[in-house]
């Protein structure tokens, strides 16, 4: 089989699919209207786009299959600046973190690149802690009831749900 050059257009049977390197940000709307004409995309973090959170930490954010499907398994990509604290919570839904780079303090445990962290749905976690050269971090949630709910006197206001919502949901 012949090696593909990544920066080659791929050949579908009847259109070519573009590159993924396009630096235009696709919305959860444009990501939907392309898995319905063609039933797959091709993209990358860098189009899916990122948000800065109040607390700093950096969001990316994609559903597997149609992006307003509720049920849909949700993943983000986050990064964790050094010393990010983010409040004890729980989710609606079980989920798996995995460490990319740096460490990340959950509860009293530190974990590290390759770590996986497996949990269950409305049980408590936390605080997060990022470690002195930041986390970045890979979470998968089984659904898209990932928002966290927290459990401290916080409030929420760490979790960043409404900006998170504004930038990668479908209204």
């Amino acid at each position: 089989m012949d090696n593909l050059n990544p920066d080659q257009t791929s050949q579908n049977s009847d259109e070519s699919i573009a590159p993924a390197q396009d630096a235009t940000n696709l919305s959860p709307s444009e990501i939907k209207l392309e898995l319905e004409r063609r039933g797959h995309i091709v993209t990358s973090w860098k189009q899916i786009g990122e948000i800065t959170l109040p607390t700093t930490a950096v969001a990316s954010m994609f559903k597997v299959g149609l992006p307003d499907n509720p049920q849909a398994p949700t993943i983000f990509k986050m990064w964790f600046p050094p010393g990010c604290l983010i409040e004890s919570h729980t989710h609606d839904c079980d989920y798996s973190e995995i460490i990319l780079e740096g460490a990340q303090q959950v509860g009293r445990k530190w974990l590290y690149p390759g770590d996986v962290r497996i949990g269950l749905a409305n049980r408590g976690y936390g605080p997060l802690l990022a470690g002195p050269e930041g986390a970045s971090v890979l979470v998968i949630f089984a659904t898209g009831k990932w928002p966290g709910i927290p459990l401290t006197k916080g409030g929420g206001d760490t979790l960043a749900t409404t900006e998170i919502n504004s930038q990668f949901e479908i209204h």
